[in-house]
């Protein structure tokens, strides 16, 4: 049965790809294959996730499907999918770069020189717009996903920018996010996150397990609660009305969420957010909190060490937060 949910389903996002192809925009016909695919994923995630994340980033398939999805989300977001705002820490810009329907890369641009480092520029056209209208040279890119090899804790230089990086699976095997290093108390760090944490989210655990999700986790929650947050995608409206399903008597969660909707109620970006602020909403990390396991009526069992049972809290907010997005019908590759 295994094999044959396999074989179904890489035909399944063969078919998609090929009909987004074909038509030259998803229709009902791929829709209704996005349900199929939603399905089949809660029954077969990673080991489909592999094939299909192969075939996306290795074949000329892949790569055709991609090209298709930046030119149409181009052409129905001219403006970007956000409005974004930069900011500037200590000669330090900060650039949001809205890509996709609710993906972002960003610009760091040291102004004294104007080189400039991009995290995860996945539409070159758009990146390339952004450098040219600062004036900035880009010197380095950094990617949070399955790239090339980094040493946890490397410390990478460009000109005046200094980054270090932290390997964080869970997400993916390869997983790499990257905290640009400030001055304290004038100019905070700054953490990219890729598909690690969103604003009061979680990367979907493709390719670990809870146990080494929150590992990773963890490494977010010993940054200092100044530290900006800037992830990979524009999540944080539905991620904060999850939260608040999970724990409704939190009340910086509704606080953050009414100042949330008035944000995107005219496309403004939502980031950054802070560390410390996600440590009081975000539920993936909250792991430790009672008001918490109250919340989810979860309690540790007598012989269970800590760890143990964090990473079992864990599941059951992941657990929550696939029967949420199912009851939505939404069926995005990542958490929303």
């Amino acid at each position: 049965m295994l094999g044959l949910a396999l074989t179904c389903g890489l035909v399944g996002l063969a078919i998609g790809l090929l009909l987004f192809v074909a038509l030259g925009c998803p229709g009902a016909a791929l829709r209704r294959w996005l349900g199929f695919r939603s399905g089949l994923m809660a029954r077969t995630e990673k080991p489909l996730f592999r094939i299909a994340y192969t075939l996306y980033t290795r074949t000329r398939l892949g790569y055709i499907f991609h090209k298709k999805q930046l030119k149409k989300t181009r052409d129905y977001y001219p403006s970007g999918h956000s409005i974004v705002c930069s900011k500037v820490i200590n000669g330090v810009k900060i650039l949001p770069v809205p890509i996709l329907t609710d993906n972002y890369g960003y610009l760091i641009i040291d102004l004294d020189t104007n080189v400039a480092v991009a995290v995860d520029p996945s539409d070159p056209l758009i990146v390339q717009a952004c450098l040219e209208r600062e004036g900035a040279t880009l010197e380095a890119i950094l990617t949070t996903h399955k790239h090339c090899p980094i040493l946890d804790k490397e410390t990478i230089k460009v000109g005046n920018l200094r980054f270090q990086a932290f390997l964080t699976p869970g997400h993916t095997v390869g997983h790499v996010i990257y905290v640009l290093a400030g001055n304290p108390p004038d100019s905070p760090a700054c953490l990219f996150s890729g598909d690690l944490i969103f604003l009061s989210g979680c990367g979907r655990i493709f390719e670990g397990s809870s146990s080494l999700m929150l590992s990773s986790l963890d490494t977010v929650a010993s940054l200092s609660d100044e530290t900006l947050l800037w992830p990979g995608h524009e999540y944080a409206q539905d991620n904060l009305m999850f939260a608040a399903s999970v724990e409704p008597n939190n009340p910086a969660i509704f606080n953050k969420l009414d100042w949330v909707l008035h944000q995107r109620h005219d496309k403004h970006c939502t980031c950054p957010s802070t560390i410390g602020e996600e440590k009081e909403y975000n539920p993936f990390l909250r792991t430790h909190s009672s008001d918490l396991h109250d919340a989810l009526e979860i309690e540790r069992d007598l012989d269970e060490d800590l760890t143990s049972f964090r990473s079992r809290v864990l599941e059951e907010i992941t657990k929550n937060k696939q029967t949420s997005v199912k009851v939505r019908g939404m069926s995005k590759v990542y958490f929303t």
